[in-house]
């Protein structure tokens, strides 16, 4: 198994504020040591029906604006705004990554060059984008399966199998819910997961929405590569993901523990480490031997 890589999603935690998106970036690589730091893409237009669009927020209190469709805008930042993001994630030595919505914001973001661009579960069943991307994207393409079928779960594989493009194809045990309660995380799905397509996909990974970390380091024994948490620097700012994001200290920590756990997923090749050889012969040396 691989060290798992470990993504700090921004998301939309920024505010729509460039400058928080930059503490973020610099605050994910250079105190919480994370691998990547993960943006979003929409356009909203595109995605959002004219209905949709001019509605309330279902949420006043989260809204940055008057209309659903006014709130996401304030909160998107557009093409030159990522190339300044991923500049600045190189300059801090972290990996820009951004989930793309739709086939506008993928055409945007594949031209930027990230190695890793991300299928959020909602959009996972999108033929038209994942067509696009298998096409245009050379790298890896990172899919979560929340709110998916079995059988859907295999459609997808099968489609970027027949693009041959399935060794590029990481997939993500998700349960899709803001916060999850413990009992609703489904560890199990990774070692299925495995199972089932491990020999067909790239990887596996694990996305997380549940609080805490200790399911994190599960997740790494459990053979995830890949460790996919929300980040926030306030876990009381206005916004619908705050919540279930983990601040500066707790992505720390569970970079920290997931790098333990994986080194320590190994067996005693030969019976006896050699760390425990001078124990072995100043405690065991006046036994009788069989």
């Amino acid at each position: 198994m691989n060290n798992p890589e470990i993504i700090a999603e921004i998301g939309c935690n920024h505010k729509g504020d460039m400058q928080i998106a930059r503490e973020l970036i610099v605050t994910a690589a250079m105190y919480c040591k994370a691998n990547i730091v993960k943006f979003q893409k929409r356009c909203n237009r595109e995605l959002l029906t004219p209905e949709e669009y001019n509605a309330p927020h279902p949420n006043p209190y989260n809204a940055y604006g008057a209309t659903y469709g006014a709130h996401r805008e304030f909160l998107e930042f557009d093409l030159d705004q990522h190339r300044q993001l991923k500049k600045w994630c190189e300059e801090a030595g972290v990996e820009y990554s951004t989930s793309v919505w739709d086939i506008t914001s993928a055409r945007e973001i594949a031209c930027i060059g990230p190695r890793i661009i991300k299928v959020p579960s909602a959009c996972n069943l999108n033929k038209e984008l994942l067509s696009f991307l298998c096409e245009y994207f050379p790298g890896q393409i990172h899919v979560s399966l929340g709110m998916t079928t079995r059988d859907e779960e295999e459609q997808i594989v099968s489609f970027f199998e027949q693009k041959k493009r399935n060794r590029d194809l990481v997939i993500y045990a998700c349960t899709s819910g803001y916060p999850v309660s413990f009992d609703e995380v489904c560890l199990l799905e990774l070692p299925r997961l495995r199972q089932t397509f491990g020999e067909r996909v790239g990887a596996i990974g694990f996305s997380g929405h549940h609080l805490g970390i200790a399911v994190d380091s599960a997740a790494v024994a459990l053979g995830a590569e890949f460790i996919e948490r929300h980040f926030t620097l306030d876990r009381t700012w206005k916004g619908t993901d705050h919540a279930a994001s983990l601040e500066p200290d707790g992505l720390r920590k569970l970079v920290r523990d997931s790098k333990a756990v994986w080194r320590a997923m190994k067996s005693k090749n030969n019976g006896i480490l050699s760390v425990e050889m001078e124990q072995r012969n100043k405690l065991k040396k006046n036994q009788v031997k069989w």
